[in-house]
């Protein structure tokens, strides 16, 4: 695995997809078995990185996105 700064805050992570997906599921585990020791929002914001990585592993298989209506980019207009 690699790590380098992309920009201030920003890391750009090259590994294998081993690597990563030992980490997703480890998130996974996290996310549904967390003991209450861990505060609800580092849980929410863990629930939150998953979902977006749910949509781009969607877009990388070519699949839809599903509707979000908490997303302000994929709430429908107002009419």
């Amino acid at each position: 695995m690699q790590l380098e700064w992309a920009r201030p805050g920003v890391l750009r992570v090259t590994s294998h997809v081993y690597e990563f997906a030992a980490l997703i599921a480890a998130a996974r585990y996290v996310t549904e078995s967390a003991p209450p020791e861990i505060g609800e929002e580092a849980l929410g914001r863990l629930k939150e990185i998953l979902r977006s990585y749910d949509a781009q592993a969607a877009r990388l298989h070519g699949e839809p996105p599903e509707r979000n209506p908490q997303d302000p980019q994929q709430r429908k207009p107002q009419e």
